[in-house]
């Protein structure tokens, strides 16, 4: 069980964020299953900006990706 909670490796991640800002279904780079979106509010109404954030889940291997849309980077 030493992959129950492992990352995806940093070209996983870019592969990922490529099919998602090209507005594809991303698949995972390890198993080819289509992830799973779930969005993410965030931020304080307060301060005058709120994030908005997408992660990506592989049903399968339960690896997952959380990114801003806005930037299309990781966290």
């Amino acid at each position: 069980m030493a992959d129950a909670h492992a990352q995806f490796e940093p070209d996983e991640q870019k592969a990922i964020l490529a099919q998602a800002a090209a507005g594809e279904k991303p698949l995972c780079p390890r198993d080819g299953t289509p992830m799973t979106r779930r969005s993410i509010g965030g931020g304080s109404f307060g301060l005058g900006y709120a994030r908005r954030r997408e992660w990506l889940i592989c049903p399968e291997c339960r690896r997952s990706l959380i990114f801003d849309i806005r930037r299309g980077t990781r966290n």
